[in-house]
């Protein structure tokens, strides 16, 4: 088998990490072996991190949700469920932006929301 000289290579897949490491602290910006642990690590955090967002933004809207049915007198499950019986099919996010945005038309949704689980 005949032999590979990596010196290219070696310097150009070096080089990448290196500037991927850009403005990490201590050695971690300027050398290639502590360079390359803080760069796996970070992409570690990123795949992590990616998921957990997306837990993080719906645990927020259903905060901002049952703030604003507790001050219309319902709690974030009756408000829920009423509005799945009233037959309005919004998302978390929108309702939870209509709570922040706009108490009026929030107050219209509870209404609905408290004569459909009623009924």
């Amino acid at each position: 088998m005949t032999r590979v000289k990596r010196s290219l290579h070696a310097r150009k897949k070096r080089r990448a990490v290196l500037d991927r490491a850009k403005g990490y602290r201590g050695d971690a910006h300027a050398h290639y072996r502590q360079a390359k642990e803080a760069v796996m690590k970070a992409d570690a955090y990123a795949y992590r991190d990616r998921r957990n967002r997306k837990r993080d933004f719906r645990r927020l809207w259903i905060t901002r949700i049952n703030a604003a049915a507790r001050q219309n007198g319902m709690s974030y499950s009756q408000f829920m469920h009423g509005l799945h019986s009233a037959g309005i099919e919004l998302d978390r996010k929108v309702l939870a932006d209509i709570a922040v945005r706009d108490a009026e038309t929030f107050r219209r949704f509870a209404e609905a929301a408290r004569e459909a689980s009623t009924a």
